[in-house]
């Protein structure tokens, strides 16, 4: 383990560099022109190229043409570095001189290679006329001039011409603007060199993926499908990252362009979930299962925002989450090696990879570090390198099964005449110990573990009998449905530890309030929780319920820091009406409970009919040092 330690240590010191950023760069009074044929100065373009940035307010943000530039306009060198910008709403001149100084007519090509800006415009303009190209990320395809996945500008320049070439580049993401200026040949050989790479890449991300699906429908097991569905996830985003699916995927649905990104983002996080936990056999109950459980259902949560926030906001959510579930996987795959499961040592291996290269890639990505292109590399060769690590991994873990198999079957053959009556007394003891401990894994099934309040399982077993008894004897049955207000509020200011102990607080009030031997206390789920009431009409519950708000808005519990905090409750009752169902009655219920929050909360509220408020106040969380007050 130590070991690992010393590996992340000495990579962390090589990429050290390569975090490093200027802290300020000179400004000239002018731009220089750069001779286009001039092989030298093409390949040291970032000493010709001028900048402007213009924030919110500032000259040139809403200018929608150089015209409309001040003429005292400040524009900034570049001084050969990569231009690279953060998350910023400001909108990005850069400028460019070129001139032809050569007898004859040349074809060169302005190439920005990066794909994922939502607005580039270029003005090219030469011997009294101006061109204009409007593309980017939330435009068509085909409103590009070449059709390639970066911005490709051919420059057509007579002997002895000079063009000004100005590009406003807007996006809701971070900004990385890496040019070059080159020759159709060098143009030509460098996508040929990426085709190859490309294709290197994406065919064994195809080839794995496959492979993995064949074999689980072969084997049935689901290592194999979970790790075929990481590596056609992954496969997703790099493709999307690199322009390829705005290229061939989707090129007329400019709107989806950026939502791909991170909702592909969010489905590797799934996939790398599913198939982590499967290959580690990460046992139920344990830290390890729940930390994994938990951001499964967050990236599936991210996975629907994404369709619903804007890109700039869900991008920063599903990098921090994908970097978190890797994080993690990787602390757990070195807690099952050191527990002794050898297969471990090669899936911590494949993360460590994948871990270092995904954290410079995402500083890249959000403008936080230069050369996206090499970072791009970087992270193309990591999850080639994971590929192979993850298969071996497989392969390994599959001949430490089969050894295990066959080792089980040649002591069973061994020993199977000599044990044969003692197998049988401890099968039927161990068929007794099976009985009990289903009768025990029945009963904790319908319990709430945190609470030990029944669950909502065991609400759906019970009802349908309580309505049928209800209707038989024209007896009232009663539904409650209570929820903490401001929960979140607790989570977010004193941690999920706190808010469990306030849970189980609420739920012991409830028990306390519930008193006849037939009423039953269900923790619905979340900070919802549910009181069915047999033989108890809406006036009686609105007695329980108003009773339980009281006592609860009463009681102050003491937080981590010392802060006494108050808890209160909304809630709505809704009693069964003839030919009603089950879901019609929660539902009525809920209804209410929603309109008690949206009432003030701290009230309960019979269905369909006025509220009736709760005498203990409409302050529904009470800090003693700030007031908190959160949304529900």
């Amino acid at each position: 383990m130590s070991s690992f330690l010393r590996l992340i240590a000495l990579v962390s010191l090589v990429l050290a560099p390569a975090l490093a950023q200027p802290d300020a760069r000179p400004i000239p009074t002018a731009c220089p022109t750069l001779e286009a044929t001039d092989s030298t100065a093409r390949a040291a373009l970032m000493q010709y190229i001028c900048y402007y940035s213009a924030s919110p307010g500032a000259p040139g943000h809403q200018a929608t043409g150089p015209e409309q530039l001040p003429e005292d306009l400040q524009w900034v060198p570049a001084n050969g570095w990569d231009l690279v910008f953060s998350h910023t709403k400001s909108v990005y001149w850069i400028h460019l001189n070129v001139k032809n100084s050569g007898p004859e007519r040349g074809v060169w090509y302005l190439k920005l290679s990066y794909p994922l800006l939502d607005e580039v415009t270029i003005w090219q303009a030469g011997n009294d006329t101006t061109e204009m190209v409007v593309t980017g990320d939330q435009h068509p395809f085909e409103t590009r001039p070449v059709d390639y996945r970066y911005f490709l500008l051919p420059v057509t320049l007579d002997g002895g011409e000079t063009q000004s070439l100005t590009i406003r580049i807007h996006s809701s993401g971070a900004l990385n603007v890496p040019l070059s200026f080159e020759t159709a040949a060098e143009a030509i050989a460098r996508s040929n060199h990426l085709t190859l790479t490309h294709g290197l890449l994406y065919g064994a991300l195809l080839v794995f993926a496959a492979f993995n699906l064949l074999l689980f429908l072969s084997s049935g097991t689901g290592d194999y499908f979970y790790n075929a569905f990481y590596l056609a996830a992954l496969g997703l985003f790099l493709f999307a990252m690199g322009g390829f699916a705005n290229q061939y995927f989707w090129p007329d649905n400019a709107s989806f362009a950026n939502t791909s990104i991170p909702l592909s983002l969010s489905l590797c996080a799934l996939a790398m979930i599913l198939f982590g936990r499967s290959f580690l056999d990460v046992n139920r109950g344990t830290i390890s299962e729940t930390v994994l459980k938990a951001e499964a259902w967050s990236s599936i949560g991210l996975l629907a925002l994404t369709l619903v926030l804007p890109y700039s906001k869900t991008i920063l959510l599903n990098t921090v989450l994908t970097l978190t579930v890797i994080s993690s996987l990787f602390v757990i795959a070195a807690v099952r090696w050191k527990q002794g499961y050898q297969p471990a040592v090669w899936y911590l291996l494949a993360w460590l990879v994948m871990l270092l290269a995904g954290l410079v890639y995402a500083l890249a990505a959000f403008g936080h570090i230069t050369d996206f292109l090499a970072r791009e590399a970087l992270m193309q060769s990591a999850v080639g390198g994971q590929i192979i690590l993850l298969n071996y991994a497989l392969v390994q873990r599959w001949r430490l099964l089969s050894q295990k198999l066959l080792d089980v079957e040649h002591d069973a053959r061994a020993e199977l005449e000599i044990k044969v009556h003692r197998r049988t007394a401890q099968l039927r003891d161990t068929m007794r110990e099976l009985e009990n401990a289903n009768r025990q894994l029945s009963m904790m099934s319908l319990n709430d573990a945190l609470t030990g309040l029944h669950n909502r399982r065991h609400l759906n077993t019970i009802f349908p009998e309580l309505s049928a008894e209800a209707r038989r004897n024209a007896q009232p049955l009663t539904l409650a449905l209570v929820d903490a207000d401001h929960f979140k509020t607790i989570n977010d200011t004193w941690g999920h530890g706190f808010g469990d102990t306030c849970l189980q607080f609420l739920a012991e009030m409830l028990t306390r309030h519930v008193k006849r031997p037939r009423d039953v206390a269900i923790r619905f789920g979340g900070e919802e929780f549910a009181l069915v009431l047999p033989g108890t009409d809406s006036a009686g519950a609105l007695n329980v319920c108003t009773a339980l708000l009281e006592d609860i808005a009463s009681t102050t519990l003491l937080a981590p820091d010392g802060t006494e905090v108050t808890i209160t409750l909304s809630g709505g009752i809704a009693s069964l009406n003839p030919g009603e169902t089950q879901s019609q009655l929660f539902d009525r219920a809920d209804k209410a409970l929603y309109r008690a929050k949206s009432e003030g909360r701290n009230r309960v509220l019979l269905a369909e009919t006025a509220g009736i408020e709760n005498t203990s106040g409409n302050q529904h969380l009470i800090h003693k040092d700030s007031g908190l007050a959160g949304s529900r």
